[in-house]
């Protein structure tokens, strides 16, 4: 790799002030972590993948009308395509004719790991209880979350060919080794 998870890091604390868009991007990265050895050649793709989930939105807090093209711009000038790709595959996938499973991944985790932590905040018992199920009924509530666009959660399970409920487990179990650094442990902490 071009460049190591601690430039990545750098990268997002330089470009990303918000707080919840730090814990975001975290979460993502987290999820991807699990996806790459889900979807992916596990250990061999991971930091790869987990860079992709933590950089995606890196630049969208300092420039959300030029997002993505900065970070793209940037991950390219440091030598790592398959990345930018991605990046670039997250905000705008007809722009990528030939989506990798990277791309698919990131597609199937950005909106729906967002999803799922929202679901968290609204629990008293955060994370802990949550089940694909109750994460479903809540895709179904229009008003809850409005702005996770339900096709992206929906079209990124379709995508990747898994079932979205699976996939909705693999998000939670990804997210729930740091449910208390991202907030989402609930008001019943024990």
């Amino acid at each position: 790799m071009a460049i190591t998870y601690e430039d990545a890091v750098a990268k997002l604390h330089e470009w990303t002030d918000s707080p919840a868009l730090r814990n975001h991007a975290r979460g993502v990265e987290a999820s991807m972590r699990r996806a790459a050895h889900r979807y992916g050649r596990g250990e061999a793709d991971e930091l790869r993948w987990a860079m992709a989930g933590l950089l995606h939105d890196a630049d969208y807090d300092r420039w959300p009308d030029e997002h993505p093209r900065r970070i793209v711009a940037w991950l390219e000038e440091q030598g790592e395509p398959e990345i930018a790709q991605a990046v670039v595959a997250h905000f705008s996938p007809s722009d990528v004719p030939d989506l990798t499973t990277l791309d698919k991944a990131l597609l199937a985790c950005d909106e729906l790991t967002g999803f799922v932590m929202a679901c968290c905040l609204v629990r008293p018992d955060g994370i802990r209880s949550l089940t694909p199920s109750s994460v479903k009924k809540k895709l179904k509530d229009k008003g809850f979350a409005a702005k996770v666009s339900r096709d992206d959660v929906t079209n990124g399970a379709d995508r990747l060919g898994v079932d979205l409920a699976e996939h909705i487990q693999l998000v939670i179990e990804a997210l729930t080794p740091h449910a208390e650094s991202l907030g989402l442990a609930g008001a019943a902490r024990s």
